[in-house]
C-alpha cells in the first residue's frame, strides 16, 4: 500500500470558531501531538477534532493543496466546503 500524505483541518473545541490546518503522514501521531500540547502553535486552544483530512499520494500536491488552504481565497473555500 502506498503511503499518504494528509492535509486536515482541525477545529477547537474549546473555541469552535478557531481552525489550523496541517501537513503529516501519520494523521493519528498528529492529532495526539496537537492536543499533548507538543504544538506551539495550537497549545491555547486545546482539545482540537479533525473537522476534514484528505490524502494525497504526492507530496507536491498536497504541500500546494496545503499553500492553498493557509491563503485567503482557500480559507474563504474551506470554510464553505470543508
Amino acid at each position: 500500500m502506498a503511503t499518504f500524505c494528509y492535509i486536515y483541518v482541525l477545529t477547537s473545541e474549546s473555541n469552535p470558531t478557531r481552525h489550523y490546518t496541517g501537513f503529516t503522514t501519520d494523521l493519528t501521531q498528529r492529532i495526539q501531538s496537537h492536543n499533548s500540547g507538543q504544538v506551539p502553535h495550537t497549545s491555547k486552544l486545546r482539545p482540537w477534532r479533525i473537522e476534514t483530512a484528505i490524502a494525497f499520494r504526492s507530496v507536491k500536491k498536497a504541500r500546494d493543496f496545503e499553500n492553498y488552504l493557509k491563503s485567503h481565497a482557500g480559507r474563504a473555500f474551506a470554510s464553505k466546503h470543508l
